[in-house]
């Protein structure tokens, strides 16, 4: 074999394993066990064809996902807006960089509970998980209702445990996620009160957060895995049997029904979007109520950014 030759083949060589090395570039991607996280989840199927590895972590809440940020083992996170916030308050270097889901509340009551309004709640056992956007809009529908926290009882429980305590008559009430609320209604032991979406917040986004080393540092696998997002996202948004597929055969493992599905999602849809306003008034309600520790209130417009999301949507030709 001659010099011309083996210098061609071992250049094509080292191109086909920079290929491959490139292909397998890797994305740690923090998220929780939701219907409307559903989108977020599928990137990691669909990744190999955008070029990237997405490796998926699974958490119980938001401020799981962020210590784990913390700890610099996750580069990109889903989480309810007041855990990304709380967190930014309290030194993560992370940047809001998209919304993925809206809505995903519920205020849902016992069947005997006697509760038909956020009043009604004086004095009840009212059940919702610390540190997540569910305790943000108990407390500013208890507040513009003229309730204070101190009107009701408060129980503290993870989003898994919820439902079992309405059921168990051990809460009256219950601030909770999708599609765990659906379930309460669609199996009987729970009625829906309200939607809690009459608070200057309006419809929570969920946020998607990405480090800022991973946004300033590695920029174009950022790109790439902002596209994949985008491209999950509509996905979901225009095939509904695709999404109710994966979600309730993947993710929950059969164990939500076709309607629990299409009621948790009919109130926590898919979405791209976020804005600095949002995220400034969400920010403005957790320091009125004292939501959250936050050392300080970070300002939206200083850690909100869409340019990768705006850049991702005109890529694929998404308004």
């Amino acid at each position: 074999m001659n010099k011309k030759l083996i210098a061609a083949t071992l250049l094509t060589a080292s191109a086909a394993l920079a290929a491959s090395a490139q292909a397998q570039e890797v994305v740690r991607l923090g998220n929780l066990k939701f219907a409307h996280y559903g989108a977020v989840s599928y990137i990691k199927e669909i990744a190999p064809k955008c070029g990237i590895k997405v490796e998926e972590h699974v958490f119980a809440k938001g401020p799981d996902v962020m210590q784990a940020i913390l700890a610099g083992e996750l580069d990109v996170g889903a989480t309810a807006s007041e855990a990304a916030i709380s967190g930014r308050a309290n030194g993560a270097p992370i940047y809001v960089v998209a919304g993925f889901a809206k809505g995903g509340a519920r205020l849902v009551a016992a069947k005997d509970s006697g509760i038909k309004s956020v009043k009604d709640l004086k004095g009840k056992k009212v059940g919702v998980t610390r540190g997540g956007i569910h305790e943000v809009l108990l407390d500013a529908e208890l507040g513009q209702n003229g309730l204070t926290p101190k009107d009701v009882q408060i129980v503290y429980l993870a989003f898994a445990d919820l439902n079992q305590a309405l059921l168990g008559k051990n809460i009256d009430a219950m601030m909770q996620s999708e599609p765990q609320s659906s379930q309460a209604i669609n199996k009987g032991f729970g009625f829906e009160v309200m939607k809690p979406y009459d608070t200057p917040i309006g419809e929570p986004v969920r946020t998607m957060v990405m480090t800022e080393k991973f946004y300033k540092e590695k920029r174009p696998l950022a790109e790439k895995f902002m596209r994949c997002f985008v491209e999950a996202t509509k996905t979901f948004i225009d095939s509904k049997d695709v999404a109710e597929k994966y979600v309730r055969e993947v993710i929950f493992k059969n164990q939500i029904t076709k309607e629990d599905f299409l009621d948790a999602i009919g109130n926590s849809p898919y979405s791209y979007d976020i804005t600095p306003e949002h995220i400034q008034v969400t920010t403005d309600t957790m320091a009125k109520y004292g939501t959250g520790k936050m050392a300080k209130p970070p300002v939206a417009k200083d850690w909100v950014k869409t340019d990768l999301l705006d850049q991702a949507k005109k890529s694929l030709n998404i308004k």
